[in-house]
């Protein structure tokens, strides 16, 4: 049931979200109600599909089909029992690929009940390493249908399990060879059966790679990394972290290894490791807010929105401190990529009366053009629309 406060205004035939949006622009609550949703999928005939984690406990996830109906959504649960669900991406074949602990699935929305494994489970791939601090799944198709596929850190900075910090002279164990966490993985994919032939450690160094996306034009892959907490524990000069380090933007390169746990920020070195050379790692191409914590991002290609908006990078900043709760696009360059102005989509997404703060997660363009987003932590499936006629 979509809860409507009675002073809500209208976006679209749906109660509109009290919050600063750019003129012309307005966001929608289009659904609500879900436990802990993480994951979106428009559909190419207007559907959406959410996926809804419920909590961190193991095997209570469900996913979710929403069919417009007569000016609302009519909600249909396509599946249950799932451990820890958080990504979905449409694939080549037109079905649907969802992450889990230590597993991949696809299936049709269409016949819910014939499901798949893609990685781990009884696909005969070796399951995802699903360990610790990060242990959820994103993945992403490029244009050649190979899965890109993310691989978080079990730690924060390579802290052991009573977090004790790493010995300075020592590797971090879980940085490091074929089986390293903190990485991107590229699965090459045998069509049209869809399976997995080969996979690789593609770039590395990486703490948590929740946020990816493809460059439409080029067809680069673009992360959004999660930078380290508590930093503040081991430089005692500093009073606390609210500003450091920098969430990163990376273009992410094959072979590249982008530093952590030994480098954050324009690669400096990280307390723990002080003699670290970081000058041989990758370099964010851009840092982001301090914890605003990416967690999903979309190029936007559609021409609702006013061509200034053309090809920009859209990132919800999930995090519940200063400098998240918020939906922003970069625009592009005069090259083409992310590194130009940043505006602001969704501000001022705080407490409010019968609203709580926004938390996005997972974005996704939608067939109308419009820009969908689940946030997890009330629960709302919003989208943010151009009311306005869009000028050329």
């Amino acid at each position: 049931m979509l809860a409507v406060p009675a002073h809500a205004a209208d976006c679209g035939g749906f109660p509109q979200l009290e919050v600063a949006t750019p003129p012309g622009f307005c966001a929608a609550v289009v659904a609500d109600g879900f436990k802990f949703p993480r994951g979106i999928q428009p559909l190419p005939n207007g559907d959406i599909v959410i996926v809804d984690m419920r909590n961190w406990e193991p095997g209570r996830g469900s996913i979710w089909l929403l069919k417009p109906s007569g000016g609302k959504y009519d909600r249909l649960r396509l599946l249950g029992g799932l451990d820890r669900p958080n990504g979905i991406t449409l694939g080549p074949d037109g079905l649907l690929y969802v992450g889990l602990v230590h597993r991949i699935i696809r299936f049709d929305p269409r016949k819910p009940e014939v499901v798949e494994d893609v990685i781990g489970g009884q696909s005969g791939v070796a399951p995802l390493p699903g360990l610790g601090r990060h242990l959820l799944t994103t993945m992403r198709f490029n244009a050649q249908g190979d899965l890109y596929v993310n691989v978080g850190s079990a730690s924060d900075h390579c802290e052991d399990e009573k977090g004790n910090a790493p010995l300075p002279s020592q590797r971090c164990a879980e940085a490091e060879g074929p089986q390293a966490l903190g990485v991107i993985r590229k699965y090459k994919m045998r069509w049209p059966q869809g399976m997995v032939a080969s996979w690789e450690n593609y770039a590395s160094g990486l703490r948590n790679s929740m946020a990816l996306a493809l460059h439409p034009v080029s067809g680069a892959l673009w992360q959004a990394d999660n930078g380290r907490d508590a930093i503040q524990a081991a430089m005692p000069k500093l009073a606390n972290d609210n500003e450091l380090p920098h969430d990163e933007l990376n273009l992410v390169r094959r072979g590249a290894n982008y530093g952590w746990p030994y480098c954050y920020d324009d690669n400096r070195a990280s307390p723990e490791y002080p003699s670290a050379v970081c000058l041989k790692y990758e370099a964010p191409l851009r840092l982001l807010p301090a914890h605003a914590a990416p967690l999903g991002m979309t190029f936007y290609t559609a021409a609702r929105y006013p061509a200034l908006y053309k090809n920009s990078l859209i990132i919800g900043f999930h995090g519940y401190r200063d400098h998240g709760h918020r939906l922003v696009a970069l625009l592009p360059d005069n090259k083409g990529q992310p590194l130009g102005k940043m505006v602001e989509l969704i501000g001022d997404w705080s407490h409010k009366d019968k609203q709580g703060m926004g938390a996005p997660v997972d974005i996704k363009q939608g067939p109308d053009g419009n820009v969908y987003l689940v946030e997890d932590r009330t629960g709302r499936v919003v989208r943010l629309q151009y009311t306005a006629q869009a000028p050329r």
